[in-house]
């Protein structure tokens, strides 16, 4: 038998854990679009990896804010996403969940911004990568909503 000091220990162990069950799946398939909307055009003919690095053609004028979406989207949706996955604790994933959120916002502003810079527009990379997002920040918002 436990003592209940060691068996409140582990319900409040078990409670800082979830399970993403089948979310998992859709999470790291996410997170691989997220990959692979990196090698597509985001601005002009530059792709995602290139707006990352800030290897552009200083000519497509990309500006700070799909740089600083493209940073932000590899740290949360990949970084906070895997720790998320590979730890399972509940602040994790809501960490995960609320920067998810901010960033979706980020990205929907970059995509405003190269509508409204005067030069190309936003590449389907860039929009996939919000499309990317945004699903990452709804399946993880939906774990930490399921938290019993």
């Amino acid at each position: 038998m436990l003592s209940e000091e060691q068996d409140v220990e582990q319900r409040g162990e078990v409670l800082r854990q979830f399970d993403p069950g089948r979310k998992a799946l859709i999470i790291a398939s996410v997170m691989l679009v997220l990959v692979v909307s990196a090698l597509l055009p985001w601005a002009g003919g530059s792709p995602g990896w290139e707006v990352l690095t800030g290897q552009t053609d200083p000519t497509l004028k990309v500006g700070l804010l799909p740089r600083l979406f493209a940073i932000n989207s590899t740290i949360v949706g990949l970084g906070f996403g895997a720790l998320a996955l590979i730890t399972r604790r509940w602040g994790a994933a809501f960490l995960a969940g609320v920067a998810g959120l901010v960033v979706t916002f980020e990205g929907m502003i970059a995509i405003w911004s190269r509508q409204t810079s005067g030069h190309t527009g936003p590449g389907f990379g860039l929009v996939l990568a919000v499309v990317c997002m945004a699903v990452l920040a709804i399946q993880w918002m939906r774990i930490v909503w399921s938290r019993d």
